[in-house]
C-alpha cells in the first residue's frame, strides 16, 4: 500500500477493520480512539459521508482522506485512466451511488447486504493513477476532491450561525406576519386578489402553472409559459404584478417559514452538500438549497458575539481559469486588476461591458447578438484563449470527451444524440434529419466548451478550499473545530469564515494565501492572478 495509508472496512455487522500499508489487518474496536492513536494518516475508506459525521460527533478531526467512491467515479470516466484495469472492467456496485446500494448510514441495510472490498479498489485505483503518463496531475484531482468531502461534511457538522429571529422578521417585512397553515401570507394574498381581477379569474389559484396559464390565454396573452424572461416582454397591466408574486412566492417557498423550521438548529444552518454532486465536478445541495441562498435572508446570518464573518469571493473566476489553462499571457495580463476593464485596455472592445459579454460569450457558446459581433475581436486579441474553448466544442460536436486542467473528463452523449447522428449520415436522410444533427452537435459542443472551464474552476475551488482548511486548522491550533476560525459556507467561487475577532486578521491573509497557492497547483508559476473580494462583516448581509 502507499505510504502514510491506512484503510478502514466496515463489515455487514458493523464491525471495523483497518489495513495498514504492509498489508497487515487489525480489528478496530473503537474507531475513535483509533483514528486518536493514528495522527498524520491519509485515511483511505468508501464513503466520506458513511465516516466522518459520526467521528465529528465524537470530537475526531481528520487530516487527510481518499474518499474511494468519489475518486472511482474520476477514474472511471477520465480519458487519463481510460487504458486502466478500473476503466475497463465491467459495471459493478462502486459505480451506483450510495442510496442505490443501501440506505441509513451505510451500505448494508440490504436483505442481501453489499460489502465492498476497500482494499482490492484502493489498489486498483492507485494502479491507475501510476499508469497514466502524468501521475501527479489527476491525484491532485482526487486529493482536493476527497478534501472537499471532508469539508462538506465539517460545513454541516458546524453550520452557519444564523438567526431565526432576525430571518422571521425579514420574511414579516416582504411578505407579512406568519399565515396559519394552508393560507398565504398577507402581500400573497393580495397580489392572488389583483391578478384574479386584472385577468377575470375570481377562482384563479396563480400557483397552479395549468390553471394560470389559462387565464393568461383568455386574457388574450400568447404565451408559451410563465417564464420571466418572456413575460417581460408583455405590455399588459398583469405582467407587473404576476412577476412580483412569482418572486415572493419563490422566496416563500424555497427559503419561507418552513425552511426556516426545517434546516435552522440551534442557531445554525446546516444544508448537506454533495461534493462532485455535478457533472464538472461543481458541488450540488441535496437539502437546505445552500447554493441559492437569496440577498434577501442572508442578514439573518449573524455571527456569534465576539466573532466576524469573513466572506471572500474569487473575482471573475473562470475567465482566469481560461488563461491559466490556455497559458494565454495576453488575458494573464489583462487580468492584472479587473479583467473585464483590461480587456478594454487591451483593445479587444471600447466598454467594460462588453468585454464581460464577449468573454461569457466565449466561455459559454453564444455565437448570436453582441457575442456573436464582438467574438472575433477577442480572438484576435486572445487566440490562446478563444483556441482552447473553440477546440473543446468542436470536440464536443464531434461526440469527443474534453477534459478539465486536473484530469475530470466530460460524459459523452447519449443515445438519443448519437441515433440522430447516424440519421443524418443514412442514405435516406433528408434535410430535416440534418439539421436536427446539427443543433444537437452544437448544443453538445456548447456543453463540452464550457465543461473544460467551469470544470478546472471547480478545481481551483476545491484546491482553495483544501488549502484554507489546513490553514485555518494551524490557526486554530490545538482549539476545536468550532472554538477556532472554521468554514462555513461555500458557494463556487465564495466562502465564509465563522472567526473570533481576534483571528480575524490572520484568516483574511490565510484566505488570500490559500487563493494563489490553488493557482500554483492547477497551472504552476503563471501570470495568472486570482484576487479577492474579502468582507470582514458581523452578518453576511453586510457582505453584498
Amino acid at each position: 500500500m502507499a505510504a502514510g495509508h491506512i484503510i478502514l472496512a466496515r463489515a455487514a455487522d458493523g464491525s471495523v477493520t483497518a489495513t495498514s500499508e504492509d498489508g497487515r489487518a487489525e480489528a478496530v474496536p473503537d474507531l475513535a480512539a483509533y483514528l486518536r492513536e493514528h495522527p498524520g494518516v491519509r485515511w483511505v475508506w468508501d464513503d466520506t459521508t458513511r465516516w466522518y459525521p459520526a467521528l465529528l460527533a465524537q470530537g475526531v478531526r481528520v487530516d487527510r482522506c481518499h474518499d474511494l467512491r468519489l475518486c472511482h467515479v474520476i477514474l472511471r470516466n477520465s480519458v487519463l485512466t481510460a487504458g486502466s484495469a478500473l476503466a475497463a472492467a465491467p459495471a459493478g456496485p462502486w459505480d451506483e451511488p450510495l442510496g442505490a446500494i443501501g440506505g441509513g448510514d451505510g451500505l448494508f441495510d440490504l436483505e442481501e447486504p453489499v460489502v465492498l472490498d476497500v482494499v482490492a479498489e484502493f489498489r486498483l485505483q492507485r494502479d491507475a493513477v501510476a499508469g497514466t503518463a502524468d501521475p501527479g496531475r489527476i491525484a491532485r484531482l482526487l486529493a482536493a476532491e476527497s478534501a472537499g468531502a471532508l469539508v462538506a461534511a465539517e460545513l454541516t457538522f458546524a453550520g452557519m450561525p444564523w438567526r431565526a429571529d432576525v430571518h422571521d422578521r425579514v420574511l414579516t417585512g416582504i411578505l407579512g406576519p406568519r399565515p396559519a397553515p394552508g393560507e398565504r401570507p398577507a402581500c400573497l394574498a393580495e397580489l392572488a386578489d389583483e391578478l384574479r381581477r386584472i385577468l377575470d379569474a375570481p377562482d384563479l389559484n396563480p400557483d397552479s402553472q395549468p390553471a394560470l396559464m389559462k387565464a393568461l390565454t383568455r386574457a388574450g396573452l400568447r404565451v408559451s409559459s410563465t417564464a420571466r424572461w418572456e413575460l417581460r416582454r408583455i405590455d399588459h397591466p398583469v405582467i407587473a404584478p404576476l412577476l412580483e408574486y412569482k418572486k415572493l412566492a419563490r422566496l416563500l417557498s424555497a427559503n419561507g417559514w418552513h425552511w426556516l423550521d426545517t434546516w435552522v438548529s440551534g442557531g445554525r444552518f446546516r444544508p448537506t452538500y454533495v461534493p462532485g454532486g455535478v457533472v464538472t465536478g461543481r458541488w450540488a445541495s441535496d437539502g437546505g438549497g445552500a447554493l441559492q441562498l437569496p440577498k434577501e435572508v442572508r442578514s439573518a446570518a449573524v455571527a456569534d458575539p465576539g466573532w466576524k464573518l469573513v466572506v471572500a469571493d474569487a473575482s471573475q473566476l473562470e475567465p482566469r481559469v481560461l488563461a491559466g489553462m490556455s497559458r494565454d499571457a495576453e488575458l494573464a495580463r489583462a487580468g492584472q486588476g479587473d479583467l473585464y476593464d483590461g480587456i478594454v485596455r487591451s483593445g479587444a472592445v471600447s466598454k467594460r461591458d462588453d468585454a464581460k459579454v464577449a468573454m461569457l460569450g466565449a466561455m459559454y457558446g453564444a455565437t448570436t447578438g453582441d457575442s456573436g459581433r464582438l467574438m472575433p475581436r477577442l480572438a484576435r486579441q486572445f487566440p490562446r484563449a478563444i483556441a482552447l474553448v473553440e477546440h473543446a466544442a468542436r470536440a464536443g460536436e464531434r461526440g469527443e470527451r474534453v477534459t478539465t486542467m486536473l484530469g475530470r473528463s466530460s460524459p459523452v452523449p447519449g443515445g438519443a444524440w448519437q441515433l440522430a447522428q447516424s440519421a443524418a449520415l443514412g442514405e435516406d436522410a433528408g434535410e430535416d434529419e440534418a439539421s436536427r444533427a446539427r443543433g444537437q452537435a452544437r448544443a453538445w459542443g456548447r456543453f463540452t466548451r464550457n465543461f473544460v472551464v467551469q470544470g478546472s474552476a471547480a478545481e481551483w475551488a476545491l484546491c482553495w478550499m483544501g488549502g484554507l482548511r489546513s490553514r485555518l486548522q494551524a490557526i486554530a491550533g490545538q482549539r476545536w473545530l468550532t472554538d477556532g476560525p472554521h468554514l462555513v459556507f461555500f458557494l463556487h467561487d465564495e466562502v465564509v469564515v465563522h472567526s473570533p475577532a481576534e483571528d480575524v486578521e490572520a484568516v483574511v491573509a490565510a484566505v488570500r494565501e490559500s487563493a494563489a497557492d490553488a493557482g500554483r497547483l492547477l497551472f504552476g508559476e503563471t501570470e495568472v492572478t486570482f484576487p479577492l473580494t474579502v468582507a470582514v462583516v458581523d452578518h453576511y448581509g453586510e457582505a453584498k
